[in-house]
């Protein structure tokens, strides 16, 4: 996966800017997890060397934890501006499914073109899940906390590997066993009201609840999306996924009856600006650094998201987590590592 991310990743910033893996490394985890579990081939493994870090690469890592520890404060702030769910999470993939056009057709019209049946259907499945894991999110921080929304659907890597036993046939090793166990507990404890001065939102279970559908929806996502990438462009798979996922989304926009305009001019900054910061910088960040460090490393560093969103969620909307919420997140966080640790290893 290392040398596919390095042949991947070349040439210049603003070209790297369109890909995305979870939407963070978290979801080049999330394939990882399927491939090396499936390899595609049984050739002996040959060592690698990976050219020395250098420092510009462990300030981009922290430049994408920023940016992507963003992503739940914008869609708070646009909510607060009257801007409703449904409607945030349409935009936010819809201005980065625009701005990818221009740049995939110039590229790829050729592969699209050719593109079977088949790989279009499952372009569709996968972008239909991608739309319900960006709606549920979304809607989750309406009736919950930053910090439980954030760290509940940062558990898709432990829906990934669930999905891979049930479906895939898959054998996990046992840290990633123990792993499961521990990130699975942690949730239940995160998901349960406490009560108390400090209140997690309109209906907290009703939010936990939604924030672990976008987990397991994101994780059938990629899921589904190991098919189509065996034959098939990065770039390519995520403007098809994203403008399969925007036209369900603004589909149900229009069902719905949710208004598409009317807004105020700091709500439409607000949208573009998921579209630009976690989504394409944020994520670009962490393909960009896949060139100089491991998969392992910078998926752990994606871990660091919910914390900075809490903190950030601290400082805008005086947010104060409880401290079972918080050891809770952190047991999470241990069984979350502890997995991709587990996965890391050679089986």
């Amino acid at each position: 996966m290392t040398n596919q991310a390095s042949s991947l990743l070349t040439g210049h910033w603003f070209n790297v800017t369109i890909r995305n893996v979870r939407l963070e490394a978290n979801r080049r985890f999330a394939f990882n997890m399927i491939l090396q579990r499936h390899p595609m081939s049984h050739s002996p493994a040959v060592p690698q060397t990976r050219p020395q870090p250098p420092l510009q690469a462990y300030l981009v890592v922290l430049v994408g934890v920023a940016a992507i520890s963003l992503g739940s404060i914008l869609i708070r702030l646009a909510q607060q501006d009257g801007v409703p769910s449904l409607f945030i999470a349409a935009a936010r993939l819809a201005i980065a499914a625009l701005i990818l056009t221009p740049i995939t057709l110039r590229r790829h019209a050729d592969e699209i073109r050719h593109l079977s049946r088949s790989d279009l259907t499952f372009a569709g499945i996968s972008g239909v899940f991608l739309a319900v894991h960006f709606a549920t999110w979304v809607a989750s921080l309406e009736y919950t906390s930053v910090l439980i929304s954030v760290v509940l659907v940062n558990t898709h890597p432990l829906w990934v590997a669930l999905l891979e036993v049930f479906f895939l046939k898959a054998r996990l090793g046992r840290p990633v066993i123990i792993g499961l166990v521990i990130g699975l507990a942690g949730s239940v404890v995160v998901a349960l009201p406490t009560g108390g001065a400090f209140s997690m939102g309109s209906n907290p279970v009703l939010g936990s609840l939604l924030a672990l559908i976008g987990a397991i929806t994101v994780a059938v996502y990629f899921t589904i999306g190991r098919k189509l990438r065996g034959g098939l462009s990065l770039l390519a798979y995520i403007w098809l996924v994203y403008s399969c996922a925007a036209v369900t989304l603004l589909l149900a926009v229009i069902i719905t009856g949710t208004p598409l305009g009317g807004y105020t001019p700091q709500a439409y900054l607000w949208l573009v600006s998921m579209a630009l910061i976690p989504q394409l910088m944020g994520h670009t960040s962490f393909n960009y650094v896949l060139k100089f460090l491991p998969a392992t490393y910078v998926s752990i560093a994606t871990q660091l998201e919910p914390a900075t969103s809490a903190l950030i969620a601290y400082a805008l909307f005086t947010e104060v987590p409880s401290g079972l919420q918080v050891a809770g997140s952190a047991v999470i966080l241990t069984g979350i590592i502890l997995a991709t640790l587990g996965q890391s290893r050679p089986a």
